[in-house]
């Protein structure tokens, strides 16, 4: 009787996970809840002040950009003397470089691919593509992805990058933790774009137009990848990959921890980023390193407002939204009971106390 029940929920959690996929999952059911493309709502924001918001700056992201690419650098010359002396320091050394070469650029890409990061433009293009690589993305296709993200934010069979699918899915997580699952699923598709082919789930949301630079994109990512496999095996020795390569898996760890505050244990198919988006006040160093994207259910629902003002927009709205997570630790001492929970109700949500405040 056990193993028919434990059975039957792995067929119903098989079933409730199909409901994500992009073709033949719940699409057509959200598209005629109107949930598809549909107006969320905002908070008031006097348009002034939000004309001064959207204010794009190249200092500001150059600094940071030159700071970050700054630390990469030293931890790697630090890691790369451990290893040439033989020190068992060269583990923790290059963790810190895999970590520094990763994790932040997700942030990068994030924000680069929204064309806010700098004010000119070629800079965001080239931050962008230099932070896909370091993420593992394909960088057209990812940028198309974060789109219907934006426009459909958690919503079934629409959204392709919600993180935390119900039921649990507890084996997929514990192999994000170093990007495997990520790596497992992104380079068979990687391949595929090398040889002129894109999967049908990409199909959905990636324009005709657009698939020309994916394939371009991806013979140049596999290219590089085997230049640096071919210097280890011609030296014999691992350390090339440890510095491009395996980076984007050992280094992932700080982007997962940072990534599942955003929506994990939020409602499904609402249309209102208060509800389904936290904002996490973090410390200056992890703000850094995430650039500001803590101040998540701002940037949702303002996704042209740069990442050096989402501290102000949130001091703006904030009356209109429901009190922030005072740390990171605070957000997950919701977030894993959460989880747990749906690992065996997958219909149980996180509901946060949305002020009853009208707009003027």
């Amino acid at each position: 009787m056990a193993n028919m029940t434990d059975r039957a929920r792995k067929a119903s959690s098989s079933a409730r996970h199909e409901e994500y996929r992009l073709v033949g999952g719940a699409g057509e059911r959200a598209q005629a809840a109107g949930l598809v493309n549909a107006e969320w709502y905002k908070c008031s924001v006097p348009r002034p002040v939000m004309k001064q918001l959207m204010q794009r700056s190249d200092a500001r992201a150059i600094r940071d950009t030159l700071i970050w690419y700054a630390a990469i650098i030293a931890s790697g010359v630090l890691a790369g003397f451990a290893w040439h002396v033989h020190s068992l320091w060269a583990i923790p050394a290059f963790f810190l470089y895999g970590t520094l070469y990763c994790s932040p650029a997700d942030s990068r890409w994030h924000e680069a691919g929204h064309g806010t990061a700098f004010k000119t433009r070629w800079m965001n293009n080239v931050l962008y593509q230099a932070a896909s690589f370091q993420v593992f993305r394909r960088a057209t296709v990812w940028r198309w992805s974060h789109a219907r993200h934006h426009t459909d934010t958690l919503v079934v069979g629409r959204d392709p990058e919600i993180a935390a699918p119900r039921p649990t899915d507890w084996l997929g997580l514990a192999l994000s933790i170093f990007a495997l699952k990520h790596v497992w699923n992104e380079l068979p598709k990687m391949i595929a774009a090398a040889f002129g082919r894109i999967n049908e789930e990409d199909r959905t949301f990636v324009p005709a137009s657009e698939w020309p630079k994916v394939f371009r994109e991806a013979r140049i990512s596999l290219a590089i990848y085997v230049v640096v496999i071919g210097a280890s095996v011609y030296f014999r020795t691992i350390l090339p990959l440890l510095y491009i390569g395996l980076p984007s898996l050992y280094g992932g760890w700080l982007y997962l921890y940072f990534g599942l505050t955003q929506h994990a244990g939020m409602p499904e198919n609402v249309l209102d980023h208060r509800q389904n988006c936290r904002t996490v006040l973090m410390n200056p160093v992890f703000r850094f390193l995430y650039w500001n994207m803590n101040y998540h259910a701002e940037h949702h629902m303002f996704p042209m407002v740069p990442f050096h003002a989402l501290p102000q927009l949130h001091d703006t709205v904030k009356s209109d939204m429901p009190p922030p997570y005072r740390s990171s630790l605070a957000a997950y001492a919701e977030i894993i009971p959460a989880l747990v929970r749906q690992t065996r109700d997958p219909s149980y949500h996180i509901v946060r106390p949305v002020p009853a405040v009208k707009r003027a």
